[in-house]
């Protein structure tokens, strides 16, 4: 039996709540509030859920939960659900905890056969979905067009781009957009690979693992990474394991 998302508002502010749906032959249905996240998020590709599964347009299905417990952080990065990926709520605007707490990292965990799926399963199919757009300096740059991915980084870069002089420099001279690789010391793709992450200037930013600690350090001005996450972006900057530079299109972790 499956069940189509329709009409719930902000019925789902955590993501450890449920929703009930009512089927006239099974009675009340328990959907995951992070199932209905995804479903929200990405309806180009999404269509359904029922308690423990995601339906794709083109007859996927995925397992939301794969009844492991008691992960370890480690074994959530490396092999996780969607369950998993979606466990840690992203926090908006300035009402953070600075420093993050011990790996309190919402989006750095990834499902990664989830995005394969939808953004291109080698650097090829990646590429032929890739568009041009300018940046905030000017500069032209490639994203991916998939979930309107390209368009909403467009909206940031004309906001960004209005910002007060003491914001502009770090928009120049960014340290990229697509490169099919895996992160720096896993076997885990990047979400670079998929054409839906930006890193800013690196002259201004800092990273986990070029400073060899976890002790957080952040110099990215937070009304930058505000504009990012009005159109769907998360911040590596937000995260224990922090990464300033990095943006990345998340919407599933920024709907209200």
């Amino acid at each position: 039996m499956l069940y189509l998302f329709s009409g719930f508002g902000n019925s789902c502010s955590e993501n450890n709540e449920s929703i009930m749906l009512k089927d006239s032959s099974e009675g009340n249905v328990k959907i995951p509030a992070g199932l209905q996240k995804l479903v929200e998020a990405y309806p180009g590709f999404l269509e359904y859920a029922d308690e423990n599964n995601l339906y794709w347009k083109d007859g996927t299905v995925m397992i939301y939960d794969d009844g492991i417990t008691d992960k370890t952080h480690d074994e959530m990065l490396n092999n996780p659900d969607l369950e998993d990926m979606i466990s840690q709520k992203y926090v908006k605007g300035r009402e953070w905890n600075e420093p993050p707490p011990e790996n309190f990292e919402p989006g750095r965990i990834r499902y990664e056969p989830f995005f394969l799926k939808m953004y291109g399963n080698n650097s090829n199919e990646v590429r032929n979905n890739l568009v041009n757009i300018k940046w905030a300096d000017g500069s032209v740059i490639s994203f991916s067009r998939i979930n309107g991915a390209a368009d909403s980084l467009e909206k940031v870069a004309e906001e960004l781009s209005q910002l007060p002089d003491e914001f502009q420099k770090y928009l120049k001279n960014i340290g990229g957009t697509f490169v099919w690789r895996n992160i720096a010391g896993t076997d885990r793709l990047s979400n670079h690979s998929f054409g839906t992450a930006i890193d800013i200037n690196t002259k201004y930013s800092d990273y986990w693992k070029w400073n060899n600690n976890v002790t957080y350090i952040n110099r990215i001005p937070v009304e930058i990474a505000e504009v990012f996450e009005k159109y769907g972006f998360i911040w590596g900057g937000k995260w224990y394991h922090y990464d300033t530079m990095h943006f990345e299109f998340r919407p599933e972790l920024t709907a209200d």
